[in-house]
């Protein structure tokens, strides 16, 4: 075999049209975001750096927030297994101390009981006042956040917060978490 014909051949290979199926033709965009712009998959991928209309808080702006008049609540959207109409914890949850854990409410494609759980929790812990500032936190590069933090914005909360870079920043920060259990759903 001549070096020039081996040259030729891997060219050939090189630029040679690429059979694909029908699956892998599709845009990897439309099997990430639902057709109302949440995100459905990969969870624990790189996030924008805002919501519009949301403010961005950084771990010493919540910080210095939980110390300020009124404190914001806040809401932790870390999935858990949900079994049996109960929450299956096989280890402790560590989240910002006081935060209120609603689990299952960032998914993307989220069944209307979960959406009223994360509403109704949230307006009983604001006691109705769409004003009252509040949190909504995950993970560092964490979808489920900003999922939960949009659904509360088009719920009439007015005073958003996005803890984008999460429990992991927090933790990063040696500041302190506690324990937390799920607030147990209605469903």
């Amino acid at each position: 075999m001549s070096k020039a014909w081996l040259l030729s051949f891997i060219f050939v290979l090189s630029v040679a049209p690429v059979m694909v199926t029908a699956n892998e033709a599709k845009p990897a965009s439309q099997d990430l975001f639902s057709p109302e712009g949440y995100r459905i998959d990969r969870y624990r991928s790189p996030t924008p750096n805002a919501i519009d209309d949301v403010q961005t808080i950084s771990t010493s702006e919540l910080k210095a927030a939980l110390d300020a008049n009124p404190a914001p609540i806040v809401i932790d959207v870390i999935n858990s297994e949900y079994r049996a109409a109960r929450f299956i914890e096989t280890k402790p949850h560590y989240s910002v101390p006081g935060a209120y854990w609603l689990p299952n409410t960032g998914r993307g494609n989220l069944d209307q009981p979960w959406l009223d759980y994360l509403v109704k929790n949230v307006r009983k812990l604001t006691m109705n006042n769409q004003d009252h500032p509040v949190v909504v936190m995950c993970k560092s590069d964490c979808w489920l956040s900003w999922n939960a933090t949009r659904r509360l914005k088009e719920a009439g909360f007015a005073n958003l917060f996005w803890y984008k870079n999460g429990i992991d920043s927090w933790k990063n920060a040696d500041l302190p978490v506690e324990v937390t259990a799920p607030v147990p759903p209605e469903i």
